[in-house]
């Protein structure tokens, strides 16, 4: 039997494959110079969007007229709205103001994961919220037989199980690859993009298998959504009542500017041919920090109830008296 000889080099590539411990962020591509603008850009943003979703959140709690199933689920994206921009935002304000951009292997581990946990569950939750706008416009009589608080329950449970299946897939796939030489991640967050073009081995597959994962998502969400708003745009135009065709497309034109500006970026990101790294950290930002904003902004000045209850905890707390 012939010896066993271990060429240097050899050794010298095993021993790097454990080497890359950490991962250097270098922010949003092509904006040097611009990072206290961005600084206090963000930090408003991410106030705004903690603040306004947080505001949503206890107008639906403290009000029992909103202890509905259309706002059970409005209240869970709400929820969702503040975890989705904290899951980025905050490291990203840490370096805008100058200090280290260093982030662990765990913690980009752990950025991938809930990115695309917190995107998987709202975009679930979206399509279970037209589901829901469906059954109220086109089964009215039924509505509450059908939307019983346990389908409620399972419906919001499923939701949450399905997105943690799905970033652990994604997790998984991208962080069994070695990563044994360059750290430097060009991009203001640790996303799939971003990280595999780093990894030591070849990364064709698990790019593949990543980008079927989340394309396949995206077509079926939409689908599903599409279908929901055809029957419900059908119902609508059946309505006799100018007053009750309003209500209806008021409701659900605010979901419909939501759906857009969660799904649009998702798109972009995913299915452009040749992959842009500043229209995508642009998009990027719509989707993960701009959307939740715009949320809770659609949300609170486009529907009545929420904005009387809002009025009914601000009354009741002294800051403002009522008229």
């Amino acid at each position: 039997m012939k010896p066993v000889i271990w060429r240097a080099d050899s050794l010298l590539k095993i021993k790097n494959y454990s080497e890359v411990t950490e991962f250097i962020l270098l922010g949003i591509p092509h904006t040097q110079g611009l990072e206290t603008v961005f600084f206090g850009i963000f930090l408003f943003i991410y106030i705004f969007t903690l603040l306004g979703n947080f505001l949503i959140l206890v107008a639906i709690i403290s009000s029992s007229r909103l202890h509905t199933p259309m706002y059970f689920f409005l209240g869970l994206l709400s929820t969702f709205d503040m975890f989705f921009p904290s899951v980025s935002s905050p490291k990203m304000l840490v370096f805008l103001s100058g200090n280290s951009r260093v982030i662990s292997y765990k913690g980009c581990a752990s950025q991938l994961f809930f990115y695309h946990l917190m995107g998987c569950t709202e975009g679930i939750l979206y399509s279970v919220m037209s589901y829901d706008r469906f059954v109220a416009i086109c089964h009215p009589l039924r509505y509450i037989v059908i939307m019983n608080p346990r389908l409620c329950v399972v419906l919001a449970a499923c939701t949450i199980l399905i997105g943690c299946v799905h970033a652990t897939i994604l997790t998984s796939l991208t962080f069994q690859l070695p990563y044994c030489g360059p750290n430097e991640v060009d991009y203001y967050f640790c996303d799939i993009p971003a990280i595999i073009p780093l990894a030591c081995a070849d990364n064709l597959l698990v790019q593949r298998v990543g980008f079927t994962n989340v394309g396949l998502l995206t077509v079926t969400l939409l689908f599903t959504i599409l279908v929901s708003y055809i029957r419900i745009g059908r119902a609508i135009l059946r309505i006799r009542s100018a007053e009750g065709r309003s209500k209806a497309f008021s409701t659900c034109s605010a979901h419909l500017a939501a759906i857009m500006c969660a799904f649009g970026p998702i798109i972009i990101i995913y299915f452009q041919s040749t992959p842009n790294p500043l229209l995508g950290a642009i998009v990027q930002i719509l989707n993960n920090i701009v959307s939740p904003m715009l949320n809770s902004l659609i949300y609170s000045l486009r529907n009545k109830e929420v904005k009387r209850a809002l009025k009914r905890v601000f009354c009741r707390t002294g800051l403002i008296s009522e008229a």
